[in-house]
């Protein structure tokens, strides 16, 4: 109970509620203390609107939660609190100093008092119900957006091809028989790869270094399999202090290979990094034209959900083709440091 009349006080002294209550409450003192130029009088509507101010929004809280009127008995008991403050403040306390004749103790003044103080007490309880049931529900859509981006991590969908993978075992089954060190360099590679996927399924966030690096991983497999594939382009900045969610670019790096050099189009795949003070942009490159997204294919817009789960409206993402029949995908994100 005293946390909720904690917070109720909180919540009423932001300037969005201070200043109109404040309004209302200055008006009656002044109303008062010029009809009945009293000291007592003033003192009187002062002592009314603190207790309006402190009792009524934190009764109707604590007597209603959630706003909601199911016991009808409850309601006796906040007409009983309004009546007792109002009576208490508007006639017993002058009558205690000697004064009779008050603006605010004269029935039909009583009796508006009475009213703005269940009303408003209502008003002011339900709108900080309501804003925190709004913060609640905003924090607890963020957490089922992360969940939900979570869970696609934890499936690892758009972020390796089977088909590679498979096809990348069968080649090293071959490379056993007929040469055991590049057989070896692959396994290595391939079990590095896949360890690094899981620490990012795991972190959720890492430096955009260790991004650019598991997309290089990626980049040196395919060409482990065929290095006459591509050639890999590589201009990357400073970016270690750069964090970005993990596995942001590696569905790009695959599509970059997949539909580019292993259909058979040649040509040198790109990696270019850059930034400044505010942000990074991020470009990869690839022979073959761009055809638009694949049916039934989600890589692009469960990348752009990260990206606006992440960051908002500051971070885009652009694909499309360049030059003569070449791809071209970039990111523009903000610069968040560790």
């Amino acid at each position: 109970m005293f946390s909720l009349a904690v917070g109720t006080w909180r919540a009423l002294s932001e300037p969005k509620r201070a200043f109109p209550i404040a309004l209302c409450c200055g008006t009656m003192a002044l109303l008062e203390f010029r009809f009945g130029q009293s000291v007592t009088g003033l003192v009187s509507a002062i002592g009314l609107c603190s207790a309006f101010v402190g009792i009524a929004p934190f009764a109707w809280r604590a007597l209603f939660p959630g706003s909601i009127v199911t016991k009808p008995e409850r309601l006796v008991i906040y007409l009983g609190v309004a009546i007792a403050c109002v009576f208490g403040f508007s006639k017993v306390l002058p009558m205690a100093f000697g004064v009779k004749h008050t603006m605010l103790g004269y029935p039909s003044s009583m009796l508006v008092s009475i009213a703005l103080f269940l009303v408003g007490g209502w008003g002011l309880g339900r709108d900080v119900d309501m804003e925190l049931r709004l913060v609640e529900e905003r924090a607890r859509a963020e957490r089922l957006e992360r969940e939900a981006e979570n869970a696609q991590l934890l499936a690892l969908r758009n972020h390796l091809d089977p088909h590679f993978l498979f096809n990348t075992l069968n080649a090293i089954a071959e490379w056993c028989r007929q040469d055991g060190e590049v057989a070896e360099r692959a396994v290595l590679q391939l079990s590095a790869l896949l360890r690094s996927m899981l620490e990012g399924v795991k972190s959720g966030e890492w430096s955009l270094a260790r991004e650019l690096g598991l997309a290089k991983d990626l980049f040196e497999l395919y060409l482990v399999r065929d290095p006459e594939m591509f050639a890999l382009e590589w201009s990357v900045e400073d970016v270690a202090d750069i964090q970005v969610p993990a596995l942001l670019l590696l569905s790009l790096a695959e599509n970059a290979v997949k539909h580019g050099p292993a259909r058979g189009v040649r040509g040198p795949l790109l990696v270019r990094v850059s930034r400044d003070s505010r942000m990074v942009a991020i470009t990869i490159e690839n022979p073959g034209s761009y055809n638009g997204p694949r049916p039934g294919s989600d890589g692009i817009p469960t990348l752009q959900k990260r990206l606006y789960v992440t960051y908002g409206e500051d971070a885009s993402f652009s694909i499309g083709e360049v030059g003569n029949a070449r791809t071209r995908a970039t990111l523009r994100l903000p610069v968040s440091t560790k």
